[in-house]
Parts: C-alpha cells; structure tokens; sequence
C-alpha cells in the first residue's frame, strides 16, 4: 500500500493537520509506504511525522501571496497563480508518471488541485481533506477575471475529479465536489503536557495572563518585552523563541490567551487546548469572514484592531476575553482518525 500526500504550501497549517492523517494513518496500518509531496520545511515533518515517510519536495501549488504577516498582496498572488497554471497540465502529466512508477495505491491532497488532476490521469483514486478550496479563495480576488482567467475553472475541473471529499469545520468552497463531500470533525494537535508543567518549564509565574503572540514570520517586529511591561502581561512569541523539548500545542494550551490572525491551524489547536484567541484582521481573505461568523460557537474569542496590536493596546482586550463564558458548543477534535479511516475505505474500495 502506497498513499502520496500532497500538501499545499501555503503558511503551516495545511502540513500540521496532514502530519495528524500521516501519524493516524501510521497507526493503523504499519505496513503502508507514505510519501510526502510539499514545499513546506522538512524541519516541520522531522519533528513529528512518523520517521519512515518519505519526503519529496514539490511546488504544489502557490497559495496566496502575503507582503507580510497580516497583509495579502493580491497582485503577486494572480501573477503567480497565472504562472503555475500556465504549465499545469505539463505538471500534471509529471505527477501521473510518478504515481504510476510509486504503484501508488491512493492520493491524498490538502488541497493542492494538482493532486487530483495527477491522480486522475493515473486512475488513481484521490481524498481531499481540507476546510476550503483554492477555487473558493481566488474567486474573492478581482484580478483573476482580468490576469488569470480560466485559472479558477481549472482548479474547478480538477476538484471535480476527487473520489472523495473530508471537509472539516470552518468550511467554504467545495461546489465542484458536493457529490463526494462529507464533513468530519476538526483535525487538531493537542498537548499532552498538563499547562502547569509547560509554564514551569517556561519559568512562567501565575500573576499575570500568559500571553502567545503567534505570527507566522518575524517580520511582524514588535517589542514584545516593552508591550509585556507597559501591559503587564507575561508574553511569548514562539518564532523568536522556541523553548527546548515543548511543542507548540504545548505552548497553546498553557497561555491564557493567543494573540494571532484567524486560520485554520491556530483556530483548531485552541479549540482542541480550551483556550481563548484574540484576533487581528489579515487582509482581504475570504475565509476571514466564515471564521469571524463561526469562532464564537466553539472558542472565546475576540476582536483587536491591527492598529491596537502594532500600538501594544493588549491589556484591556485580554482582560475582557478572559470574562467571557465558555463557547457554547464543545466540537470534538478526532478529525484525524476520522480521516485516517476513511483513506483507508477509499484504499480498500
């Protein structure tokens, strides 16, 4: 048995659910060869993947363009779509004779329309496991129907072909696949460390909030340690210090609250750690407005303005995030055995 992930390369997000698949699957069937096509870092396979996948880089797709952390660059983003998929039945061609040569048994993408496409042409069966489709975001994006047409029916036509489709909470997109489409829980790491021995770890004592300020990229440059102050809250931003033996869903579950910009990723591990998130605004992003609409029925939440984030004005947002009750639906966050289960119906059908 052979299954090949393809996993888009946009941000971490969509690698660190297809690791939770990856481990679920390793679980269930320790004889399967599991090949890993991304452009994501190996450092972030390494860490916790099972160790006997096989990581293979590749353009999988180009995601969105970002200027930075919370700010899209929506011309770069057509410009690079518009080449990618200029050659994309070249690419196509390639995947197929690299499935065909693997014998792969199923293709599993998270949601690079590549894979299914590739799939297709090596009748190979394909799951799709993911809450949007990239059809879905480019169509919140003007210049595709100037600069890039025909771009987002390609990505449409090859979404049409998955055998099936594992939509998870916080959804949108998924027109071209509703035939084959069913939901499943979210996919979510937990912590397996109790808060109180990652904050002893951290040398975190318990009289002010414990703040993670969690931007993918260290080029949102605050001064953490004079907003920390001035705030009075204990803060810990994680891409500029990465405590020794701890994992980041250890660090979510011991903060009070994570100061962040809504996305699949940090949406789910709060969720899965119970604790509350404090959000910025991200650009023009169209899955921005499914999770502003739908994070106050499973998590605390809360809106900051960027410009009250760049200022440091923290202390009065956390202060009213930690009032708040408890969300009002509790969402289970097995999604990855779900998933994992359902791969293998599919490898079996």
């Amino acid at each position: 048995m052979t299954i090949v992930f393809y996993i888009s390369g946009h941000g971490f997000g969509h690698a660190s659910r297809s690791i939770e698949v990856l481990n679920a699957l390793a679980t269930r069937r320790r004889d399967a060869r599991l090949i890993v096509r991304t452009s994501v870092p190996a450092w972030l396979f390494r860490a916790s993947a099972p160790p006997h996948i096989e990581l293979m880089p590749l353009e999988t797709d180009v995601g969105v363009a970002q200027i930075d952390s919370l700010n899209v660059d929506e011309d770069e983003t057509v410009r690079r779509a518009a080449a990618f998929y200029d050659s994309f039945d070249r690419r196509v061609e390639a995947e197929a004779a690299f499935l065909a040569g693997t014998r792969a048994t199923t293709v599993v993408g998270d949601i690079p329309p590549l894979a299914f496409a590739a799939a297709a042409r090596a009748r190979v069966p394909s799951v799709a496991v993911a809450n949007f489709t990239w059809d879905w975001i480019y169509s919140g994006y003007d210049g595709f129907g100037r600069e890039a047409a025909g771009v987002i029916d390609t990505m449409r036509a090859a979404y049409s072909t998955a055998t099936r489709a594992l939509r998870l909470p916080l959804h949108g997109g998924f027109d071209s696949m509703t035939a084959v489409t069913i939901d499943i829980p979210f996919i979510a790491r937990r912590s397996r460390r109790e808060p109180a021995e990652t904050r002893e770890r951290l040398g975190i004592a318990g009289d002010r909030p414990f703040v993670l300020a969690s931007f993918s990229a260290a080029d949102l440059d605050l001064p953490y340690g004079h907003i920390a102050e001035a705030e009075q809250l204990t803060i810990l931003a994680p891409e500029r210090e990465a405590p020794a033996a701890l994992t980041y869903p250890d660090l979510v579950a011991a903060a009070d609250v994570v100061i962040s910009k809504p996305g699949y990723g940090i949406v789910s591990e709060c969720v899965a750690n119970g604790t509350a998130l404090l959000y910025t605004s991200r650009g023009r992003f169209i899955e921005y407005d499914v999770f502003v609409a739908e994070m106050p029925r499973v998590l605390r939440c809360r809106y900051l303005a960027q410009e009250d984030l760049l200022a440091g004005r923290w202390r009065g947002a956390v202060e009213a995030i930690l009032a708040q009750t408890p969300p009002p639906e509790r969402r289970a966050v097995n999604g990855a055995e779900v998933a994992a289960d359902a791969i293998l119906e599919v490898v079996n059908e």
